[in-house]
């Protein structure tokens, strides 16, 4: 696999121009502080700055340099969930977020970026704080327009870029102006320098109102954007006394930008302030175009503000977004002109329409050719800080109708926050007044909440607000009942409770069989074939695997696809085929890799990782495991935890040490009855009878009472990064207890006694001829035996134990 990226800086959209000296300095403060704010007003250069001193530390911090955007969140309980957005780190039940964050970070050696803090800094930093005197190795830089105020922060100043003594262009406001003006289509001459130099001097060498000012030298001179400038500030100044001077400044310049706008261009720009992110033309056209903007005007509006540098966009011209300093100047415009509450109850319509429409064509709709369906999807991430901010305005204006059917359909929100933001954004709305909401809503939207809770590992809230969704919702919406019944089959398996998921399933599998339903079809197959699995019904749970693959491929979503061919491979691992169990697996992570399910990636490696350790490969093992861990851990699943450890266990013994293979499964059975989780006993009682027979009763039991209690990240460690110990094998005149086998190697054994060949075998118990010698190979290995005959006389010896 690529090694992951160590940063998530942007790249840089033109050329930094000046502050080598800023840069030389505060590099090297970081040999010295571990907290350094860089202060200044608005449009100084903060963020610019910040980013490029960021990217030269990248050598010097093994763990990475991470940008957290703070400027899109609108309130403080969003700055820690945002941090571990960006550190690719989930809540787990039960545990405070910071918590979880402030575990994750206390060995690594890495800078956070904490951009825009001054709208949200209290919140900034006491978490600041908390981390940097939890995390020995971490360092922040902060920009804001106040300090943080804590007692580890040295405070730096962001000076204005240096002002020419006289007609040079050897200052770096010059140097700045000059650039953006090429930048814009404007070749200054040499006449035009000492207007630049006035024009420069009068903006105070502020980085924003400079880029603004070049933007406009293809309409006008040096000279009369200066004279313009000039009066401006005059005008500010006796309006408003108590502003410091290089904000009012700042607000001179783009008020002066906002007054050159025609009256259309200026609607637009306040309007397209309601977007919390990236938007497109399309998106704009059904936000914006209201009186007196018609849809048709938009483009040529739209493409005016570029051209103006008030809007940026991309290379492609297909994403576009503000400024934040101008995003907060057009936000008190439309608050002006009284269009606030209307734009914002047109934005959460709007998004609530285009995401119902992109959840149809990503699920619902039949023979959509996969690439659609990508896009409907990668559309829906795109858009996550929109719907944030719509879900926002949803509780802010007790609009829950239209909150809940944005939290059911954002499939980018589902995936985003491994399920956890959809929980909270949900039970937030069901909280309001719910006398104008129809129950059948309220019984659709608790079955995505159900979801939530059961990636959130809450299995019994999970079973009891998924049969609340039940009893309320109607018959008629076949699809969202399909996902509730498929949500209970999979909770009830995981509880252990196979003969009640039966008939969940079976009544899913009708109805979307009735309707034609093959997304539901795919799933409800799957949930029985997972379901024979559990109750030991191999053939049925082949047919059903098989079935299932074949609806999903109908369908044509490539996570059902993976999530059937995974269940085939659980069928082929159960039946003793591992080359096909391995095989079905491989298949499901190109797919998810594809659609960023991090959390169906974990079970899938950590599926693969048990399979290598039993075929050997142990390299392969291992790194496949310490994959699925990180996975797991980052999206708060406990459950994908477990599955780890149980394959860890598995690798442990196979590598000879017994002793580490018992600890890392009693750590799993913790974990899994922790959030109420059927353990598989089976297993368990084979792994004790081993280490019974080797490391008598005593010592196998000590080892499991610790493993109870290590921390699950301990019992990993132990396996991922101990001592290993060589293989032993058992001596042949040593006897031999039947516990040491499998129960698939106890059978083999007792076949080999009727005389029957590696394929005839093979067929009785419906794997291949390969795995069938495989097993072979490993009885050989454990009795200390060199032939098939020796084999067939132990298992003789042994028949009522083997057929026990």
């Amino acid at each position: 696999m690529p090694e992951p990226p160590r940063h998530n800086l942007p790249a840089e959209p033109n050329r930094f121009v000046g502050r080598e000296r800023d840069l030389e300095d505060l590099g090297g403060l970081f040999g010295q502080a571990r907290v350094v704010t860089l202060c200044g007003v608005g449009g100084i250069g903060k963020t610019r700055l910040a980013l490029r001193v960021a990217a030269g530390l990248l050598p010097s911090f093994a763990d990475g340099v991470w940008l957290i955007e703070m400027a899109r969140l609108g309130r403080a309980e969003l700055v820690v969930p945002e941090i571990a957005r960006v550190l690719r780190i989930r809540a787990e039940a039960n545990r405070p977020l910071l918590d979880t964050v402030t575990a994750r970070l206390r060995d690594l050696r890495c800078l956070l970026v904490l951009d825009n803090c001054e709208h949200l800094i209290d919140v900034c930093a006491e978490v600041t704080a908390g981390l940097v005197a939890s995390c020995p190795r971490l360092s922040v830089m902060a920009t804001s327009r106040e300090p943080l105020h804590i007692a580890s922060e040295l405070i730096w100043r962001v000076p204005p870029l240096d002002l020419p003594d006289a007609e040079s262009a050897d200052a770096e406001s010059v140097q700045l102006f000059l650039d953006r003006a090429v930048a814009a289509g404007t070749r200054l001459g040499p006449d035009s320098l000492p207007d630049v130099v006035r024009l420069c001097r009068a903006l105070d060498g502020l980085p924003l109102a400079l880029e603004l000012a070049a933007a406009r030298t293809s309409l006008l001179s040096p000279g009369q954007i200066a004279d313009r400038i000039d009066d401006r500030f005059s005008l500010l100044t006796t309006g408003g006394r108590t502003a410091p001077a290089r904000q009012r400044t700042l607000l001179a310049a783009v008020e002066w930008s906002y007054d050159l706008l025609s009256a259309k261009e200026q609607v637009l720009l306040r309007r397209l302030s309601a977007f919390a992110g990236a938007f497109d033309l399309e998106l704009a056209e059904q936000v914006c175009a209201d009186q007196p903007l018609s849809p048709a005007e938009i483009v040529d509006l739209l493409g005016s503000l570029v051209d103006k540098s008030l809007v940026l966009c991309d290379e492609s011209r297909t994403r576009y977004w503000l400024l934040e300093t101008i995003k907060h100047y057009a936000v008190d415009r439309l608050q002006q002109a009284g269009e606030r509450e209307f734009l914002r109850e047109r934005h959460l319509r709007v998004l609530c329409e285009l995401q119902a429409h992109h959840f149809v064509t990503e699920m619902i709709e039949q023979g959509v050719p996969w690439p659609a369906r990508l896009r409907a999807l990668t559309a829906g991430r795109n858009l996550l800080d929109d719907h944030r901010a719509a879900l926002d305005w949803a509780v802010e204006s007790g609009n829950v109708s239209l909150g809940l059917r944005l939290c059911a359909t954002s499939t980018g929100l589902l995936r985003a926050g491994g399920l956890t933001e959809i929980v909270s954004w949900t039970e937030r709305l069901l909280s309001l007044d719910l006398s104008r909401v129809p129950a059948e809503q309220i019984a659709y939207v608790k079955a995505y909440l159900a979801y939530g809770l059961t990636a959130r590992d809450e299995l019994g809230r999970a079973l009891e607000v998924a049969e609340e969704s039940l009893a309320d919702m109607s018959p008629a919406h076949q699809f969202p009942r399909c996902v509730m019944l498929n949500i209970i089959v999979t909770v009830l398996l995981r509880m252990g409770r196979a003969d009640e998921a039966l008939g969940y399933a079976e009544e899913s599998l009708a109805i979307a069989t009735r309707c034609g339903d093959a997304w539901n079809q795919a799933v409800g197959l799957a949930g029985l074939s997972a379901v024979a699995l559990m109750r030991g019904r191999l053939r049925e749970a082949q047919r059903h695997g098989e079935e299932a693959l074949a609806r999903a491929r109908e369908h044509g979503h490539r996570w059902i696809m993976a999530r059937t061919a995974a269940q085939l491979g659980a069928v082929a691992e159960a039946r003793g085929d591992l080359v096909a169990a391995e095989s079905h697996y491989a298949m499901a992570v190109p797919w998810l890799r594809e659609l960023g399910g991090d959390v169906d990636l974990g079970r899938c490696l950590a599926r693969m990782g048990r399979i290598a350790a039993m075929l050997h490969d142990f390299s392969a093992a291992r790194e496949r495991l310490a994959a699925s861990l990180t996975l797991s851990r980052e999206a708060g699943q406990r459950q994908g935890v477990a599955r780890c450890l149980v394959g860890l266990s598995v690798l442990a013994e196979q590598e000879g040490d017994l002793e580490g293979a018992v600890l890392a499964a009693a750590a799993a059975s913790a974990l899994r009855e922790s959030i109420g989780q059927h353990s598989a006993t089976t297993r368990i009682e084979e792994l004790l009878g081993r280490a019974r027979a080797k490391l008598g009763e005593g010592r196998a039991m000590s080892l499991w009472s610790r493993g109870r209690v290590m921390s699950p990240d301990d019992a990993a460690r132990h396996v991922l990064e101990g001592e290993r110990a060589v293989p032993e094998r058992p001596a042949a005149a040593a006897p031999v207890k039947p516990s040491l086998l499998t129960a698939r190697e106890q059978e083999i054994a007792s076949l080999l006694t009727r005389g029957l060949s590696n394929r005839a075998i093979a067929e009785e118990l419906v794997i291949s001829p390969a795995t069938v010698a495989r097993h072979i190979a490993n009885i050989m290995e454990k009795l200390g035996y060199t032939s098939r005959a020796q084999i067939a006389v132990w298992a003789a010896e042994h028949s009522s134990n083997s057929s026990a």
